[in-house]
């Protein structure tokens, strides 16, 4: 591999704020965990700088993923394709995010992707954290179980097949329903997680 086939550390960046964020964790949190400074983990998030080895091992230990999916690069038909059995499963902090929620990544996260999807996945009595609310618009197709959408104070009930979409602007919750695990196939744009 020549230098110029290196894998940079902009995309260990952006790896490490996801890792970050798809926790649930504040930069303050991940610091603390790691044995470093905030301003140093925010440093490297925005490629400020490049952590050592030992303090890269001590942060990815502190978000329980390895050093190897940090430096993943996308060749041949990754990025382009991502095959049953190898995207992310991503389990969402029940503190912050809600409870007995898991997304699968359908769409690899990169920077310059205009759409994020994933299958949220939602176990009996599993819940979103209450209702959000941002810029963008999502649309969403019930592959499994019966969900209840709360979208703007209003309440829906879906049903394997059925399928939605608002703008993200307004504010929206939803949870498993039923008495069977639930999945629902979800894009929003702009990417928001």
């Amino acid at each position: 591999m020549s230098i110029e086939d290196a894998p940079t550390f902009s995309g260990v960046s952006l790896r490490l704020r996801l890792a970050r964020q798809t926790r649930g964790l504040t930069l303050k949190a991940l610091a603390e965990a790691a044995g470093c400074s905030e301003s140093l983990v925010s440093k490297y998030e925005n490629g400020k700088a490049v952590p050592s080895l030992p303090t890269l091992h001590r942060l990815v230990q502190a978000l329980g993923i390895n050093i190897g999916w940090m430096f993943e690069e996308s060749h041949g038909e990754e990025g382009i394709i991502f095959r049953h059995g190898s995207r992310p499963l991503i389990a969402l902090d029940p503190l912050r995010r809600g409870e007995g929620i898991s997304l699968e990544r359908i769409i690899p996260y990169a920077s310059g992707h205009l759409l994020q999807c994933n299958i949220h996945h939602i176990e009996v009595g599993g819940e979103s954290a209450g209702p959000i609310q941002h810029a963008g618009e999502e649309v969403g197709y019930v592959l499994r179980g019966r969900i209840e959408l709360i979208v703007d104070d209003r309440t829906f009930w879906l049903d394997q097949g059925d399928s939605f979409v608002f703008s993200s602007e307004l504010p929206h919750a939803y949870r498993n329903a039923g008495d069977e695990p639930a999945s629902i196939f979800w894009v929003n744009t702009p990417p928001t997680f």
